[in-house]
């Protein structure tokens, strides 16, 4: 099964735009399609502007759906330092990708896991077929 970590502009922008790739991407964790590593340094990012309700949903659906993993080594690859957080859980979970709307801050792969946009994302999944 391919493992996936999804950066928080991923989820934030699924709520906000039910639509689009982000929601998309996020649709295949829910639905069992790929499995989502998480770690809860993800979840220490600040809230957005959803309501209470729609945040804790969407934490209790990542919750009850994701490989909870717990990073061992501090990452510094970043150039905005807040990412290395995402790049801890992708290296603790063996994450073949990681999702995010920020490419440019991150390296281009980071040992086996590479680093892509919603869309690429998705047409990697329609590509595999699953």
């Amino acid at each position: 099964m391919i493992r996936v970590v999804l950066d928080t502009n991923i989820i934030v922008s699924a709520l906000l735009q039910p639509l689009g790739p982000p929601a998309q991407a996020f649709l295949l964790v829910l639905g069992g399609a790929v499995q989502m590593c998480v770690s809860s340094a993800v979840f220490r990012r600040p809230r957005f502007s959803r309501t209470e309700e729609t945040i804790l949903a969407a934490l209790e659906t990542i919750r009850a759906n994701a490989c909870w993993v717990q990073p061992s080594e501090p990452v510094q690859a970043c150039s905005d330092p807040d990412d290395d957080i995402f790049l801890e859980c992708s290296q603790a979970g063996g994450a073949d990708y990681l999702v995010t709307g920020n490419v440019r801050d991150f390296p281009l792969r980071w040992l086996g896991t590479e680093v892509v946009t919603p869309r690429h994302f998705l047409d990697v999944i329609a590509e595999t077929g699953r």
